[in-house]
């Protein structure tokens, strides 16, 4: 069933539009009526990372009128593999400005606002107000939960993108959908998934041009929400294997369960970074990088080890360290390679795998195991700067 469309088509297109956007003009579905509808919509955008780089390009070409952005973060030179909309001269600058440069460059009949803090409980439902809809490209799930909550809140529809190496997943998400549709994250997933059993793609890695057919999808849900053409993936999630290029969708059911949204909540809490037992495990025994490097310096014997994965020690690794995966400790085989004559150290790329780790090895009675606070890359920050950050 189409719904229908979120904005009116109100305001005149200049003869300059008119040429801009002929293409669209053309086709029978979107129109005049329907480009007006664009230049009136309001769209707030989570994210100038790798989902939001394409859908914002994207959007801005189609005319959006109005765009907003969320992002406090800055351009990083490891973004570039695949933040299109970012270039090597904008390394330093706030991801949010870099994406407003760009996307007036693309376009200078639209309006970007930048909104360079994080979204939070105090801030989300108000911004979200002043918004026709809402695009989620959030990399993790406190941030997917609080969107979700907010939106509801604030009575708008969303659009949710999700990738991880080489999957991505889209998704549109409307509790007050017309004619009994609504449906929300929630009803997809009730509770968050376990601690450090999904990886960010910080941690297990995303194929950089797995972000344009997800953020283009992302964009092209928002134009058929804005015109009120087509059918939306609400109540439906779509899922792209780019290795295996299927794509498939899956019916997703209102949870007749489910709880009422009626507040924000702490969503840290409910997500959790590490799990009760890791963070219990890393209290009390956990190294600073420069702990750490004094005891190296001393001469005190010590078992370092590398919970990452391969491709992972491929990149950059400890001198003396040895390599036993998160995985092995999962499946019981890396307790065995775990020398028993001296402390063990364990680390990972930023602290969060090797205190999930060192939650196992106190439990199997390595009392002096401790693992290194922020791992390699707060190593390389602080003590190796000539060390390769990923």
């Amino acid at each position: 069933m189409t719904l229908p469309p979120l904005t009116e088509p109100t305001g005149e297109l200049s003869r300059e539009e008119v040429a801009r956007y002929s293409r669209h003009l053309i086709i029978p579905d979107v129109g005049m009526a329907g480009q007006k509808r664009l230049k009136n919509a309001k769209v707030l955008v989570i994210g100038a990372g790798g989902l939001g780089s394409p859908t914002l390009m994207y959007l801005a070409a189609a005319g959006v009128g109005t765009i907003g952005i969320v992002d406090f973060d800055v351009v990083d030179e490891s973004n570039l593999q695949r933040q299109v909309i970012h270039g090597q001269s904008d390394i330093g600058i706030a991801k949010a400005q870099s994406a407003k440069n760009s996307m007036l460059e693309i376009n200078p009949h639209i309006t970007v606002n930048t909104h360079e803090f994080a979204l939070s409980n105090e801030n989300a439902v108000e911004l979200f107000s002043q918004y026709d809809l809402i695009l989620d490209g959030a990399d993790n799930f406190a941030t997917r939960y609080l969107v979700n909550d907010a939106a509801i809140l604030a009575g708008k529809p969303y659009v949710w993108g999700s990738i991880y190496r080489f999957e991505g997943q889209v998704s549109v998400f409307w509790e007050d959908a017309p004619d009994g549709q609504g449906i929300n994250y929630r009803d997809l997933y009730p509770q968050a998934p376990p601690p450090g059993m999904v990886p960010s793609c910080a941690e297990g890695g995303v194929l950089g041009i797995l972000c344009a057919t997800i953020g283009s999808i992302m964009g092209t849900e928002a134009i058929k929400l804005i015109c009120g053409i087509g059918e939306t993936l609400l109540g439906r999630l779509m899922v792209y294997d780019a290795l295996e290029m299927t794509f498939r969708t899956v019916r997703i059911r209102k949870d007749p369960d489910g709880v009422k949204v009626t507040e924000l909540i702490d969503y840290d809490d409910f997500c959790g970074v590490v799990s009760d037992e890791a963070q219990a495990a890393a209290a009390g025994a956990t190294l600073t990088p420069a702990e750490l490097k004094a005891r190296l310096d001393d001469g005190a014997r010590l078992a370092l080890i590398d919970v990452r994965d391969p491709v992972e020690w491929d990149i950059v690794h400890l001198d003396g360290a040895t390599l036993v995966p998160k995985g092995e400790f999962e499946s019981g085989d890396g307790l065995a390679k775990i020398p028993q004559d001296r402390p063990t150290v364990l680390y990972c790329r930023t602290g969060v795998r090797s205190a999930e780790v060192l939650a196992m090895l106190k439990g199997a009675g390595f009392s002096d195991a401790t693992h290194l606070q922020g791992g390699i890359t707060a190593w390389a920050h602080q003590v190796d700067p000539s060390m390769p950050v990923y």
